[in-house]
């Protein structure tokens, strides 16, 4: 049958740099996300374990992240209003138990 078909995809933070920035140094790790196509295995059950993988690795939501330019002060407003809100949850269901 051949060599068998390797998926690739860029990690979120090789798909939005620059190509000179892209270069991999000697002995490092690759940046893409591959996964090998086992003996046997259909294509469905591949793509499967490739969106799995990209979810566990957060490539697909930090590429949404930086979709658009966002400000320090408005990263750091939204930062604390995540924080804000976890510790009020803390808070509320620490008095519960």
């Amino acid at each position: 049958m051949g060599a068998p078909l390797i998926c690739r995809l860029p990690t979120a933070k090789e798909a939005y740099r620059p190509t000179a920035w892209r270069r991999k140094k000697k002995g490092s790790e690759s940046l893409l996300t591959e996964i090998r196509i086992r003996k046997g295995e259909t294509l469905d059950k591949a793509l499967r374990r490739l969106k799995k993988r990209l979810d566990r690795e957060n490539v697909i939501k930090d590429a949404r992240n930086n979709r658009y330019y966002e400000k320090p002060s408005v990263r750091r407003r939204r930062k604390m209003k995540v924080a804000k809100f976890s510790q009020m949850l803390r808070t509320r269901y620490a008095n519960n138990s």
